[in-house]
């Protein structure tokens, strides 16, 4: 029996075209492992940051974060299921040339699960709202405690910055901002009117993604600990309050939390801030206990590693 059998109630049975108020927030705690880049497009373009207050008191301060746009989070995590669909022959041709079902290139399928959960818009008229509500991760320190730069260059076959043949100096030089390893992002997904093995297969790829942010071949590797889970009729409270609270919780009067911070001291500030907020949302609100949280990762994991399983799973989705 699963643990999510339990909850069956504040799930679907099968997709639903009209919505039902059946919401299930994942919370997350994004670790950056190694060196990462969160920016809009390009080399040289600086990180996504944003002004924001430190704190939720009246006396706190204004603070610049770093942010992980909402796209970048989860184009990540689309590419990671559409690749066990691949896998398994589970991305099906579309449009007049019967191409497979790609991300970016206006060819949706309108019928694999990547386009039912995280939705598409064609451009012959089909559409599919997205089911994962998302928004920018905010990280809990300010930009300059957790921001360096690094200076780029790209050598020639001769280890040095000319070329052999003409003598001329490359041009491929530069400074790129990065963010430190051990910066901490807080993030809520959204799950709306999903089925238990839409919600396995959504948590799977956040689970299984790892690479985050520019350059992701070479930087960027990130751990997504999932810290709560919660069914409820309505959203609850935004990124920027959860974050903000969390800090309050841990600057204890200080203008800054210490960097780095041990993951275990932030988990529980962020689960107590989470239980506080909880008083704000207007609806019912049930949390996965700490153990059956712990049992809903293992199902999600014994689920990935047996091959004929997955299988399964996947055809049934």
């Amino acid at each position: 029996m699963s643990i999510l059998d339990t909850y069956a109630d504040r799930l679907v049975d099968t997709y639903q075209a009209y919505p039902h108020g059946r919401f299930v927030s994942l919370l997350l705690l994004r670790q950056v492992e190694s060196e990462a880049i969160f920016r809009t497009e390009g080399s040289g373009e600086p990180l996504n940051k944003e002004f924001v207050f430190a704190g939720e008191s009246d006396d706190t301060p204004l603070i610049q974060r770093v942010v992980i746009s909402k796209r970048k989070q989860t184009a990540v995590e689309r590419r990671i299921g559409r690749e066990s669909l691949r896998e398994h022959n589970l991305l099906y041709p579309a449009g007049k040339e019967q191409r497979i079902c790609s991300l970016n290139t206006n060819n949706p399928c309108e019928r694999c699960i990547d386009c039912m959960v995280y939705g598409y818009a064609a451009g012959g008229g089909g559409a599919q709202r997205s089911r994962v509500i998302t928004d920018d991760a905010f990280s809990l320190h300010a930009a300059p405690l957790i921001v360096g730069t690094r200076q780029f260059n790209a050598l020639f076959d001769n280890s040095t910055m000319r070329d052999p043949e003409t003598n001329k100096a490359s041009t491929s030089i530069g400074t790129d901002e990065y963010i430190r390893p051990e910066a901490l992002f807080f993030d809520i997904e959204t799950l709306k009117d999903v089925t238990p093995d839409e919600l396995r297969y959504i948590l799977g790829n956040v689970l299984r993604a790892t690479r985050y942010g520019a350059i992701s071949s070479r930087i960027g590797k990130v751990r997504n600990h999932l810290i709560g889970v919660a069914f409820s009729d309505c959203e609850l409270f935004s990124n920027l309050e959860w974050v903000q609270h969390t800090y309050t919780h841990l600057s204890d009067g200080q203008t800054e939390p210490d960097f780095p911070l041990y993951v275990n001291r932030v988990v529980q500030a962020a689960r107590q801030s989470a239980a506080d907020l909880r008083r704000r949302v207007i609806g019912r609100v049930e949390w996965l206990s700490s153990d059956e949280l712990g049992t809903l990762v293992t199902e999600v994991g014994a689920l990935y590693a047996d091959r004929d399983a997955l299988a399964a799973f996947l055809q049934r989705l």
